[in-house]
């Protein structure tokens, strides 16, 4: 991204390799610590990517937990740079002032570069913006910008924002996301997910909650350890179930076993 327009902050990222990389090795341009963030900022493990993504808002948290669920998508990067020549020229163009600090031309990124396993679509740029931020015309020319910079390489650009970001989906996600990390213990899991798919079939009006009570008692197991297994087993796809609905009102017969749930335990075993 090499440009005479650079300022010395811009030059000393790229030579720390910001903006560059895929997977594990990517380095967002924007850190947590190098910007004032809307709200909350975070910095959460990706399973997608083996790696810390560092995301500026509660908007970026909510949209970072559906793409990392979403088995077509390969490859997430956050905070992805712009051409600085490219978008210096589109603001010519466009007659729209090109983003500055003092005086200075800025570094323009978007907030997701996603590739996918979508042979029509293999890469994706989407911006996350609150629906209150559509309303400043500032904003709106700067996203303008954006839109013709991938417009001109060729890559669908998405604008989203809170309306676009099912809140069951992002709830649920939130709660089995820890969960994925249970891979390691994949196997024990397995073996104990026919028991309870059994009772289950057995029970199937009880609430996941109930039944997990009530296989902890059985068993003489501490009380949450049935919950954690079942929430490990809904986080590793073993048990499916309808995402726009909160976990918290689903019963065990809402949970349907994994038509791939026997090659379960070596599709995960290969990606370790």
């Amino acid at each position: 991204m090499a440009s005479s327009s650079l300022d010395a902050r811009s030059e000393k990222w790229i030579k720390e390799g910001r903006g560059s990389g895929t997977g594990k090795d990517y380095r967002p341009w924007l850190t947590v610590r190098d910007v004032p963030s809307t709200g909350r900022s975070h910095r959460v493990w990706g399973f997608q990517t083996g790696r810390t993504h560092h995301l500026l808002s509660d908007l970026e948290l909510a949209a970072f937990f559906l793409f990392d669920w979403n088995p077509h998508v390969t490859d997430i990067r956050e905070q992805y740079p712009l051409r600085l020549d490219d978008t210096l020229e589109i603001a010519t163009q466009a007659g729209i002032r090109h983003p500055a600090m003092k005086g200075q031309p800025q570094v323009m990124s978007t907030d997701f570069l996603l590739d996918t396993k979508d042979e029509s679509r293999p890469k994706i740029a989407i911006q996350a913006k609150t629906s209150s931020d559509l309303a400043k015309p500032r904003t709106i020319e700067k996203l303008e910008l954006e839109r013709r910079y991938w417009e001109g390489k060729g890559i669908p650009w998405y604008l989203i924002t809170e309306k676009e970001i099912p809140k069951a989906v992002t709830g649920n996600i939130a709660w089995l996301y820890p969960a994925q990390a249970a891979r390691a213990e994949l196997e024990a899991l397995v073996e104990v997910a026919p028991l309870y798919g059994e009772f289950f079939s057995q029970n199937p009006t009880w609430p996941v909650s109930q039944a997990a009570m009530a296989l902890d008692q059985a068993y003489t197991l501490a009380p949450g350890e049935s919950l954690q297994k079942i929430r490990s087993l809904m986080a590793l796809r073993y048990f499916l179930f309808d995402m726009t609905r909160p976990w918290s009102a689903l019963t065990v017969g809402d949970l349907q076993v994994s038509p791939d749930a026997r090659s379960l335990r070596d599709r995960y075993a290969a990606n370790q």
